[in-house]
């Protein structure tokens, strides 16, 4: 989004390279003005960066890179003796490897994240919030792998069907009705065996959920 990045480069020169005095940042802040493309250009000049303005991507990963050197030259005995995270211990490594094991279902960033999934997944909604986790996890690994996807485009060649073997139960009078008819019998025969399928994977997942011995939906927890 055209402002959004306009507004992100203004960002990192009022706040971290300030490369700029104050009085002069104004034509890179005019934002909404057509000649701010010039501002900016004017200013990839000015801090040396060696992209073009059309590169954005290399652009902002390099004005990131020059904040980044900034904030550490402007705190640089705050910074140095700084470790990652994870090499802290091990056992920090073992929960970012589990990432479940302490998940709280009770946060609203949890609840709104389920809910979009299910949303869009067309996932019935569950007062537990775990357990549509749960059945999100299972659609995916059934429908939404590439094995499943590509197994599911498949293009399915129907038999030949010979209609005078079928018995319609019932004569309209009109052989052409009569075949109508028998055909429409077929198809509607075929939808019921495709929902009575689905009917099926659905009685699987919830067992699969149900069963799980993994799951305590009372702690709100996994793998407990």
């Amino acid at each position: 989004d055209e402002t959004e990045f306009r507004n992100f480069i203004v960002w990192l020169e009022d706040q971290k390279i300030r490369h700029y005095k104050i009085e002069d940042r104004g034509n890179l802040r005019n934002i909404h003005s057509d000649d701010w493309p010039k501002s900016f250009e004017k200013y990839m000049k000015d801090v040396n960066c060696p992209f073009k303005i059309q590169e954005r991507q290399e652009t902002v990963d390099w004005l990131l890179g020059l904040a980044v050197r900034l904030e550490y030259g402007d705190n640089a005995d705050k910074y140095k003796d700084s470790t990652p995270d994870g090499g802290k211990n091990t056992d920090n490594t073992a929960k970012n490897a589990e990432p479940l094991i302490n998940l709280d279902v009770n946060n609203p960033d949890f609840k709104a994240g389920v809910m979009a999934l299910a949303n869009l997944l067309q996932i019935q909604r569950h007062d537990d919030y775990l357990v549509m986790l749960k059945a999100i996890r299972i659609l995916v690994q059934e429908r939404l792998t590439q094995d499943a996807i590509a197994k599911a485009s498949q293009s399915k060649e129907g038999l030949p069907v010979a209609l005078e073997k079928h018995i319609l139960g019932f004569d309209t009078g009109d052989a052409v009705l009569n075949e109508a008819a028998q055909i429409l019998r077929l198809l509607h025969i075929e939808e019921l065996r495709e929902l009575q399928t689905k009917i099926n994977e659905a009685i699987v997942a919830v067992q699969a959920i149900i069963a799980d011995p993994k799951t305590d939906h009372r702690l709100g927890k996994v793998g407990r």
